[in-house]
């Protein structure tokens, strides 16, 4: 099988700048074993300084990803671990940044498998026979009083707390990402979504899964992000869209959509 994917960012229509980072990882030289991987980060500050804990949560993440040899669970774990404290120490150092933190939510493709890491409120998601499941966890306030029986799911859509969210990557020291332990087989047909609260709350499920299993990856992100904007573009959107297919039916992977955030020297390799 393989893995034809693509991701688009925009700042939507009230936000002037845009917090959110993506990546699209498809090696072709010996990192190629580790298979590729897939990440969306919305970071959160303001003053640029959420743009800066998103662009460095996507850069520690793939570095670590294909420099440590473990695991893939254990792979991203540390991968998360150690962007967790390069956005603490970031922000250490730099005091207008203090703060800032991302979400962070990814998905490593190797040998046959859908491998999940998870922090926040972005959302990764599996589109089978037509059937739309989200696959990580809203770590969200409202997502917590709904599985305590507290609220309904039709009380957290307008509640107050809506946008607390209680996990992210720079928030604390100490974080609870979620890590998958099992990856996901993965069968030809399969679509897999990333996107950020910018389009979920924006484009319901139901649409996602329509556009997502109807059209090619690329013109999938660009149709849905477009319908983002058309529903208000509250906030920064993006999203990445990536179809499993046999060996005979795969194409030229497309190239992803992305922006080059240039980070300051002390976190480049």
């Amino acid at each position: 099988m393989q893995i034809v994917g693509a991701m688009r960012t925009d700042p939507g229509l009230v936000r002037e700048a845009n917090e959110d980072a993506v990546a699209w990882i498809t090696p072709q030289d010996q990192a190629a074993a580790k298979g590729s991987l897939a990440i969306v980060a919305d970071g959160m500050g303001g003053h640029a300084a959420g743009e800066i804990a998103s662009a460095i949560a996507v850069e520690v993440i793939q570095r670590v990803y294909y420099d440590l040899k473990a695991p893939v669970p254990k792979v991203l774990e540390t991968a998360f671990t150690t962007a967790n404290r390069a956005i603490l120490a970031y922000a250490e150092q730099h005091p207008e940044c203090r703060g800032m933190g991302t979400t962070c939510t990814a998905l490593a493709f190797h040998d046959g498998r859908a491998w999940l890491g998870h922090i926040g409120d972005s959302r990764a998601y599996l589109l089978r026979n037509g059937q739309i499941r989200q696959l990580s966890e809203d770590q969200t306030l409202v997502a917590q009083l709904v599985s305590e029986g507290a609220i309904t799911p039709e009380e957290a859509a307008s509640s107050p707390v809506q946008n607390v969210i209680l996990q992210a990557l720079g928030a604390k020291a100490q974080i609870e990402p979620i890590i998958g332990s099992d990856g996901l087989a993965l069968e030809p047909g399969d679509v897999l979504i990333l996107c950020s609260d910018g389009v979920f709350n924006m484009v319901d499920e139901p649409t996602i899964a329509d556009v997502a299993g109807r059209l090619p990856p690329q013109e999938a992100c660009d149709a849905l992000i477009e319908a983002a904007l058309a529903a208000g573009g509250h906030d920064n959107a993006s999203l990445g869209i990536f179809a499993v297919q046999a060996d005979a039916q795969a194409k030229k992977p497309m190239e992803p959509t992305t922006r080059r955030i240039n980070l300051p020297i002390e976190q480049r390799r």
